[in-house]
């Protein structure tokens, strides 16, 4: 379902992607044998098709018992916690597309930063309504996570009482950690993040499947999607992961530092912003790495597009396109005279499909390799797919460059200076 085109790069690359396309088959050796750096952490490769049925069927049911209590789920964690679930709903609960055939909660993410400004709106969003609340967390100590649960177990205590026990759903490690510890006190509905499956690649877990469940999405659908794209690019020898692999890679070497993943969904936005994390946290290690950033198209067209396009010449475009799309019409009118009547008849398929060809010419014209990546439509499958597709990507990346592709070594430091600070 997920097909890359490095057509627009093939002038850039110089002779790096010879080497990038041996280094990326030994990087897929690699991970599938369990022989790279981080092997420990390997276990969201074969996961759309080794899941528990059972815990996937206790996802829904719990999905099922919050949607029938609960007029808002609130969902608590930081980073992989968060960003996958967030980007889902995004993506196929966007708010504008079911705002008239709602009948699930509203999802509000906090636990993942510091505003306390952020976490009274939420308040007063829930306002009296019955409310539910998720912490995600693998050991239970994230700081930004922590300080939000407090506020939200609080609130759910002065609000039921004994009763607020039942409203909790913990989604942390099988065994250690203080979260699994307050489980076990408190009696709380819990779900396990793999052991062998690091937080930015555990979207198709729990971590990302009962926030989806309880949105309304078709999670089923969602890991279908995904094992079928595991098993197109895994019988292929990486396929079209392996290509944009090796591709970026090859940039990389020939002094492109820094890759603008682009979307023409604004529901895409947080789907890029996990993307961000993957690849950053991933690859961001011993002074290199590229440097993943975003842009929303076309409005960023109009923003940022100057930049790309006579800018400092170190980066290079990923442009992501779902191929079906609506069949709205712009229509003819006299009513106005702004020189554009050439819209007039045009789909809004045709009107971007224009724009991405406009936009890429463009692009190359003034220096910046494109690589294309398509999909099919928007839905459960699309999604699935997509998430499997960068994960493989992001895994053959990281070893192509060096790094261990599953650690965040640098993460811990602000970490550490906090707690210092605060204590």
């Amino acid at each position: 379902m997920v097909t890359v085109n490095v057509s627009g790069t093939a002038r850039f690359c110089g002779g790096k992607k010879k080497e990038t396309g041996l280094a990326a088959s030994h990087a897929l050796s690699m991970l599938l044998t369990g022989t790279g750096a981080g092997a420990d952490f390997t276990g969201w490769i074969r996961y759309p098709e080794n899941y528990s049925n059972e815990e996937v069927r206790r996802i829904k049911t719990a999905a099922g018992k919050i949607q029938s209590e609960s007029d808002v789920l609130v969902v608590l964690g930081i980073g992989g916690s968060f960003l996958g679930a967030k980007a889902a709903i995004d993506l196929l609960k966007s708010p504008e597309y079911n705002l008239f055939k709602k009948h699930t909660p509203d999802v509000f993410f906090a636990g993942n930063g510091t505003s306390g400004a952020q976490i009274e709106r939420i308040i007063q969003l829930i306002g009296d309504r019955d409310f539910s609340v998720c912490v995600i967390s693998k050991s239970g100590s994230t700081a930004e996570t922590a300080a939000a649960f407090r506020v939200f177990s609080n609130l759910l205590e002065q609000r039921y009482g004994a009763q607020s026990a039942n409203r909790i759903y913990a989604v942390t490690d099988a065994e250690k950690g203080y979260l699994r510890a307050a489980v076990r006190e408190n009696g709380w509905e819990s779900f396990i993040i793999p052991g062998n499956i690091g937080g930015r690649y555990s979207v198709l877990t729990p971590v990302g499947l009962l926030p989806m469940a309880a949105a309304g999405i078709d999670i089923e659908a969602v890991l279908h999607g995904a094992r079928d794209e595991m098993d197109s690019l895994l019988d292929s020898n990486g396929g079209d992961a392996s290509i944009y692999a090796m591709t970026r890679q090859a940039l990389y070497r020939s002094g492109k530092k820094i890759e603008i993943l682009s979307s023409f969904e604004p529901a895409f936005r947080y789907m890029a912003e996990w993307w961000k994390q993957l690849f950053g946290e991933s690859e961001g290690k011993n002074q290199q790495g590229i440097f993943p950033a975003s842009a929303n198209l076309t409005a960023d067209l109009h923003s940022l597009g100057q930049w790309i396009q006579d800018g400092e010449r170190n980066i290079f475009e990923t442009m992501l396109l779902f191929t079906e799309d609506s069949d709205l019409v712009v229509p003819e009118t006299s009513l106005l005279e702004d020189g554009i009547d050439w819209l007039g008849g045009k789909s809004y398929a045709q009107f971007r499909d224009a724009v991405f060809e406009g936009a890429k010419k463009a692009h190359m014209a003034g220096g910046v390799p494109m690589i294309s990546i398509q999909a099919n439509t928007i839905c459960e499958e699309t999604f699935g797919a997509l998430i499997y597709f960068f994960l493989l990507s992001c895994g053959i990346s990281g070893y192509i460059s060096g790094v261990n592709p599953f650690d965040q070594p640098g993460v811990e430091e602000y970490k550490r200076n906090m707690k210092a600070i605060l204590l």
